[in-house]
């Protein structure tokens, strides 16, 4: 026993020495951050290795440079998969191990104290309908020529090595053209990162056309009742201008990183924020604030697991026909609202499409007009004024944020470049789904292909 401690503090000296050297330059951290960036190595390996596996079916090997393009630390990680537990464990170098677990319909959640309440919640199946998209999975418009331009630019894009991953384009409520890279297909869930917020937004939309919103008084939670917080709106969420002062930086011990891969509860971090701004005066994009939303739509719904998924399945996914879509919940049982999303690009376009009509879906409206209006409108903080209820939008501030694209358009964005693209004045809905880890040409691409649509004498006829 003697011997094997001595082994043991010999080699995590070693380790501790090599990590010293090489944490600054290569691994882009501090030695005195080693913790908190074990934390968060291992825990964002096991949750997006568990869910690149049991979700988009993905191999170990692209499960791993997915995670090393954000950061060399990640080529480090051990991937354990256990595919009969659809579980995985990750160690950072021997150190700080996490698990995550995969569950039918739930996609993965973090080993992160009681997940039992989990393993109670019940789904039935969204079965696929014979009808043409959006009613169903068959495209049965494809433009030829417009299918041509998104492969010339899907190529393109993976030639440089921007790892576009989907394209599609819908014009005038058609399907007029899809584009997939090796190894995707129409029914592959995709992470769309903060393409969620806009989701999360769109289920409060859809609480409010059913009259299930409540009382909209403040404070919006008990523990905000007898502080400045007490002032905090429901809008002032969804415009990201609650004023809280919550770290959306991400390196390792910040507020971001440890509500996404280190704690039981997701929106418990940005719940115990302090104020910092007046509500409604300062904008300041935080995940934080989206999983508040998230935690507020689920008290709203009776605060338990089973109904918010519930909601979640029958007042959005089964009207809309998204049988490739998993929402992920944190280990308390509340949507990871802000990142945790996977859903195919056929889905992400439906969501768009709602959008686009406004609420409206074949005849039924799922969503309020007047919501839907305010939702890509302006807010009224001081520093940045072109995002609304989740959404980017083009116009709103001093210059368009995406010239090439019409003012009127406003997006879903996440990390690694997710992009739907809503633009009313030409009738289009625009995806793409990848995993850059540089900059990607959004406005110049969605201009190309938006020129080749608006020029096609095929869809011109269809208007």
């Amino acid at each position: 026993m003697k011997k094997i401690l001595l082994f043991t503090l010999g080699s995590f000296a070693t380790l501790a020495i090599a990590l010293t050297l090489l944490a600054p330059s290569l691994l882009g951290f501090s030695i005195s951050q080693l913790g908190a960036a074990v934390d968060v190595a291992t825990g964002m390996g096991a949750k997006l290795a568990c869910s690149g596996r049991y979700v988009s079916g993905f191999s170990p090997q692209r499960n791993l440079e997915d995670l090393a393009s954000y950061s060399p630390a990640n080529r480090l990680l051990e991937l354990s998969y256990n595919d009969e537990r659809q579980q995985v464990s990750a160690t950072l170098l021997g150190l700080g191990e996490t698990s995550a677990r995969y569950r039918p319909g739930l996609g993965c959640t973090l080993d992160i104290g009681d997940t039992s309440d989990l393993d109670r919640i019940r789904i039935d199946k969204i079965e696929p309908y014979s009808a043409p998209w959006p009613s169903g999975d068959q495209a049965t418009d494809i433009n030829p020529r417009l299918q041509r331009a998104l492969d010339d630019i899907l190529a393109r894009d993976n030639a440089a090595n921007r790892q576009t991953r989907a394209l599609l384009l819908v014009q005038d409520g058609v399907l007029v053209a899809e584009s997939y890279a090796d190894g995707i297909s129409t029914d592959t869930p995709l992470l769309g990162w903060s393409m969620g917020k806009s989701l999360t937004a769109m289920m409060l939309g859809r609480l409010e056309q059913l009259g299930r919103a409540g009382n909209l008084s403040t404070p919006l939670f008990q523990q905000w009742q007898h502080d400045e917080r007490a002032a905090i709106t429901l809008d002032s969420l969804l415009q990201m201008s609650s004023g809280l002062d919550f770290d959306e930086t991400y390196a390792p011990g910040s507020d971001a990183t440890r509500m996404l891969f280190n704690t039981h509860s997701a929106s418990e971090v940005a719940l115990l924020s302090p104020p910092r701004h007046t509500p409604g005066e300062h904008f300041s994009y935080s995940s934080g604030t989206t999983n508040l939303l998230a935690r507020w739509i689920a008290e709203r719904l009776g605060n338990t697991p089973q109904s918010s998924v519930d909601f979640f399945r029958e007042e959005m996914l089964r009207p809309l026909g998204m049988r490739n879509t998993v929402f992920e919940l944190d280990p308390s049982g509340i949507f990871v609202g802000s990142s945790y999303i996977y859903a195919s690009a056929r889905d992400w376009a439906r969501l768009g499409l709602l959008m686009l009509e406004r609420g409206n879906w074949q005849g039924k409206q799922l969503i309020n007009e007047d919501w839907v209006e305010r939702a890509q409108s302006p807010n009224d903080s001081s520093n940045e004024p072109a995002y609304g209820y989740q959404f980017w939008l083009n116009r709103g501030g001093d210059a368009l944020r995406f010239p090439e694209l019409p003012a009127d358009a406003y997006f879903m964005l996440g990390n690694r470049e997710q992009v739907v693209m809503i633009s009313p004045s030409t009738k289009t809905v625009m995806v793409r789904l990848g995993w850059s880890a540089g900059e990607y040409p959004t406005g110049a691409n969605f201009a190309e292909i938006l020129a080749s649509a608006t020029a096609s004498p095929e869809v011109s006829a269809a208007r």
